[in-house]
């Protein structure tokens, strides 16, 4: 079990998963559940996907460098910074290849709508990965209409750095929801990426996108984001969130953790990204707004979901 539901001090839920904590060897250190069990990390990978690029020759300002490996909220300063990667390839959100979504921030989307804005390609939440793939594409002279396809040498290249850093092959391939390829590989092998990125020489790719994503974690996630708060409030951290309840962490040192909530819960993936926190020693304080999530019954609090690591 990962995480618990108790209302009025009764279990009526809980959430299985598996989370693991490497150290600056990539060796597993400790681990609750199987830290062997094949994923999809979807957007966990995020970060090794945009060092990749900078590997290839893309070359942005650290700002932008943290949208190339964020799940942005759709805020303004998201959807412009995107603008300004395009336009310094002279394209525009016509050549994004991600599905027209609106903002993945309720907030933002209410406002979307009251705007009488529809999907826009712009505005879903992988639109800096993918506009930074289409910039990669433009500085090697790669073709910019398949840049999504599997056999396309940008996402060969991705994969051959996951797999490197992640220090095994990549298990499967399959379809992300933004399109692109999204790569399986170990739980441990996703810490291991991190923390290999960390590491990384100061002025290397790896270390230029970690560094970036620390310095600018509003762009990374959005204003009401945990991925944001996380690296905002907790010293040396990056991290990374990925849908269907995986998180991605790790410390200037090397230290690394990874999780995976089975059912893909949002919920259990927020207090088990804590409570891994915690476990990896970071003072309580620090994340004791995610420790746990709030339960309600006829509108007083009645109980709470909370991780199970400890």
């Amino acid at each position: 079990m990962i995480a618990d539901v108790v209302r009025s001090g009764f279990v009526e839920g809980t959430h299985v998963g598996h989370a693991v904590i490497v150290n600056p060897g990539g060796e597993v250190e400790r681990a609750w559940g199987d830290p062997d069990v094949v994923i999809f990390p979807r957007s966990s990978n995020k970060p090794v996907q945009a060092s990749a690029m900078v590997h290839a020759g893309l070359d942005l300002p650290p700002e932008l460098l943290a949208l190339s490996a964020s799940s942005h909220s759709g805020e303004v300063m998201h959807l412009d910074g995107v603008a300004r990667i395009l336009a310094s390839i002279g394209l525009d959100e016509t050549a994004l290849q991600t599905p027209a979504d609106s903002p993945l921030d309720s907030i933002e989307r209410d406002a979307w709508i009251r705007e009488g804005r529809g999907p826009a390609r712009i505005a879903m939440n992988c639109s800096g990965k993918h506009a930074s793939m289409l910039a990669t594409c433009r500085v090697q002279g790669w073709s910019t209409d398949d840049y999504l396809m599997p056999e396309h040498p940008l996402q060969r290249a991705i994969s051959d750095h996951l797999a490197n850093l992640a220090g095994e092959p990549i298990a499967h391939m399959g379809v992300d929801g933004c399109g692109a390829p999204v790569l399986a590989l170990s739980l441990a092998g996703l810490a291991r990426s991190l923390s290999a990125s960390v590491q990384a020489e100061a002025g290397a790719p790896e270390r230029r996108v970690v560094s970036a994503m620390r310095s600018h974690p509003e762009l990374v996630g959005g204003s009401r984001r945990d991925v944001t708060a996380f690296m905002r409030d907790v010293p040396g951290l990056v991290a990374k969130d990925g849908a269907e309840g995986v998180y991605v962490m790790a410390f200037e040192d090397g230290r690394a953790g990874a999780l995976k909530v089975c059912d893909g819960s949002d919920r259990a993936r927020i207090v088990a990204a804590a409570a891994l926190l915690v476990a990896m020693g970071v003072d309580e304080t620090l994340v004791a707004g995610h420790r746990e999530l709030p339960l309600l019954g006829g509108g007083r609090l009645v109980g709470r979901v909370r991780s199970s690591i400890a």
